[in-house]
């Protein structure tokens, strides 16, 4: 009897293959993390606002997810070339495009260290923060993300039967090129549809669900690449592929995510050690803005929350370039602050009006993130270590700093 033709595995096709029970985890995870963040919007409006904030637990959890994927990534690919001897550039640039979305979501560490973008990016970034992705137009960053969730975790595995019927096994193989695990398909289109429907007012109103999408985006890469790095490792061990399992990775690399972002938020909720001038600067700066709206200079807008500049850009309130906070720059306030609105740490001020149809009152307050570079304040106040000035309706009890 002539012996059984070996199979083909997954890794030698180009198509990869999870087992049942880690496909079925990936997924729950996934769709998980779409449903918790359904029903905290719901649950607690104010608990969901301050989740979707910078350098809270979910935009660590992004960087991290994205991060630890590249690692994984570039370990695949080194996995990739001591077992198939070609060269893994389609893996490494995965890892590449990993390492740049985690410091995009950062703004490449810029409000970590605290330094001011260069002044490109404060006129042409609508969150004067250093990365591209913001200086790009809304609706082209919304296309180029969408056909990277289609692209990349759809139809590309979907293709790859045809390209193992045009290239030939060896010849795919030679090609280096690897799809993501088939079965997360469901939760690639999930994630799509999240994105696109989030951002369609005549839908449904999800605020934020970009940060979401973002995370579950990440997560989706992180557990492809382990995926890909347990597939080529165990290759080189000559380990038979019904015997492969990559829950415990799988499991192992989102733990790792989750310890991670949850010490980065931990940390960076640690106040840091502030210099009096500076703050004694931004004091002097946020009542000069504040100032100015009251001496009639700029004229603020109903539940408005948005950075100065970019409402200054928006509303054509010129008048905040000549007006106390304009001045200053007689007095050593350098050109390039005066001219965005940045505050001495590098960040933007921002502009709050808040409306309340219930309290039956208006709230409008200037402020900056403060020393800590995070906002602290709610809806309604001046919180933390943020440093402001209230336009109109301060609460009696709120503080100014």
């Amino acid at each position: 009897r002539p012996p059984r033709r070996a199979a083909r595995t997954p890794v030698a096709s180009g198509r990869t293959g999870l087992d049942r029970w880690t496909a079925i985890a990936a997924n729950l995870v996934i769709f998980g993390l779409f449903a918790f963040s359904r029903w905290l919007e719901e649950a607690d409006a104010e608990v969901y606002y301050r989740s979707v904030q910078e350098d809270e637990f979910l935009e660590w959890g992004t960087f991290w997810a994205f991060m630890v994927a590249m690692g994984v990534f570039f370990a695949a690919a080194w996995w990739q070339r001591r077992a198939t001897r070609v060269v893994p550039w389609f893996l490494a640039g995965v890892g590449l495009f990993c390492f740049a979305f985690a410091m995009e979501e950062v703004s490449w560490g810029q409000r970590l260290l605290g330094y001011q973008p260069p002044e490109y990016f404060l006129e042409h970034n609508f969150q004067q923060e250093l990365n591209v992705h913001n200086v790009i137009s809304t609706s082209d960053r919304k296309l180029i993300l969408k056909t990277i969730i289609l692209g990349y975790g759809v139809a590309f595995p979907l293709a790859m039967p045809l390209l193992g019927w045009l290239l030939g096994r060896r010849g795919l193989e030679r090609s280096g090129i690897v799809a993501p695990p088939w079965q997360l398909m469901p939760s690639f289109v999930a994630t799509w549809a999240y994105y696109h429907i989030g951002y369609n007012d005549d839908l449904v109103d999800w605020s934020y669900s970009g940060e979401w999408v973002e995370m579950m985006l990440g997560l989706l890469f992180l557990i492809a690449a382990v995926t890909h790095a347990r597939d080529f490792r165990a290759r080189l061990a000559a380990t038979p592929q019904a015997t492969r399992s990559y829950l415990v990775p799988a499991a192992a690399a989102v733990l790792l995510v989750v310890v991670l972002a949850g010490v980065n938020t931990v940390l960076w909720r640690m106040e840091r050690a502030a210099s009096p001038a500076a703050l004694e600067a931004a004091r002097t700066e946020v009542e000069a803005l504040a100032q100015d709206f009251v001496d009639g200079r700029a004229h603020s807008r109903c539940n408005t929350h948005r950075r100065l500049y970019t409402f200054v850009e928006r509303y054509d309130q010129d008048g905040l370039f000549e007006g106390s906070f304009a001045a200053l720059a007689d007095r050593g306030l350098p050109e390039e602050r005066a001219r965005y609105f940045i505050d001495p740490w590098g960040s933007p001020y921002w502009i709050r009006d808040r409306c309340s149809k219930s309290r039956g009152r208006r709230i409008t307050f200037i402020y900056s993130f403060g020393p800590n570079r995070r906002r602290d304040s709610s809806r309604y106040e001046i919180l933390g270590d943020d440093v402001g000035a209230y336009v109109r309706g301060a609460p009696p009890h709120a503080a100014t700093e």
